[in-house]
């Protein structure tokens, strides 16, 4: 029985004969959007998972990556049972096809990111045939979301930092406030993409324009960054019954006041995407920022 490492080997070597270079992704890749946050439990997983659902039925070919490495839960949130990842498509012991799971209403989920740490450190031969599978997977979907552990830590700043748009929630509680100012400020290098701020379990509208002015005022003033506000999330009972049901409360609940913002949410996040920054491919753009910084 040839091991993995000669399984992969054989990919490759067929691979290049057909394609001797790993192209980039060109103009028609995925618009990829970072969804990361300051600490936990502010729902982050919750709104990446159901705003790629709400803007599946907006026409919108999503994938969802879950690159909340060893504490990933988008498969539990949606009462999917995956258990290969990435780290299995490194080893060669998979393809990338064989890891993407079908989700709700037409989305794809990739489970487990952590074999994207492992990329840089792989033969070059290997890390081009995992850019083209994963190039492949950029070309077939209109948006790439990509869902980020928490915190600030160097990792979860390259996987945000080389999207196209970064989405940060937050809550109205003075932690996870301090803490998305945090995150602003580790994330304000020069080359970093746009930022929005999400509030989630929010009381009202109004409430939310107030934390995210305070936070654009902050940020302006003290870190000469400009931040944007893409939308807030009411705070919802359905959403905690979805959760206890693996169902996401876009599809458990519809008409919920959650339900509702999240779906204004893809509208406006769609609608403001703007231009790619570079016709470079997410995840190739992922291993250079990886490379450098080791």
């Amino acid at each position: 029985m040839p091991d993995q490492a000669t399984r992969l080997r054989g990919i490759i070597e067929t691979r290049q004969e057909a394609h001797p270079e790993s192209s980039s992704a060109g103009a028609n890749r995925a618009r990829t959007i970072a969804v990361t946050s300051g600490k936990g439990g502010v729902g982050k997983s919750n709104v990446a998972l159901n705003m790629a659902i709400a803007m599946s039925r907006l026409g919108k070919s999503v994938c969802l990556l879950d690159a909340c490495l060893g504490l990933g839960n988008l498969d539990l949130l949606c009462g999917l049972n995956g258990y290969w990842n990435l780290s299995h498509v490194v080893t060669g012991a998979r393809t990338l096809k064989d890891v993407v799971l079908d989700g709700p209403d037409g989305i794809h989920v990739i489970p487990g990111a952590s074999g994207l740490i492992e990329l840089a450190d792989c033969p070059e031969r290997v890390q081009r045939e995992l850019l083209f599978q994963m190039e492949e997977l950029e070309r077939s979907h209109d948006i790439l979301i990509v869902d980020t552990s928490t915190g600030i830590h160097r990792i979860v700043r390259q996987f945000a930092t080389s999207a196209d748009q970064i989405l940060l929630v937050t809550t109205p509680e003075t932690t996870s406030i301090a803490d998305a100012y945090a995150t602003i400020k580790a994330l304000g290098s020069p080359g970093c993409p746009p930022l929005d701020v999400v509030v989630n379990q929010v009381e009202s509208a109004a409430q939310a324009k107030a934390i995210v002015g305070r936070l654009q005022q902050t940020s302006k003033m003290f870190l000469k960054k400009s931040v944007g506000f893409a939308g807030h999330v009411s705070r919802d009972p359905a959403v905690v019954d979805a959760v206890a049901n693996r169902k996401p409360f876009v599809v458990d609940s519809t008409t919920c006041p959650a339900a509702t913002d999240i779906h204004q949410l893809a509208r406006r996040v769609i609608s403001n995407g703007g231009s790619l920054r570079t016709f470079q491919s997410y995840f190739d753009r992922f291993r250079n920022d990886k490379q450098r910084a080791t």
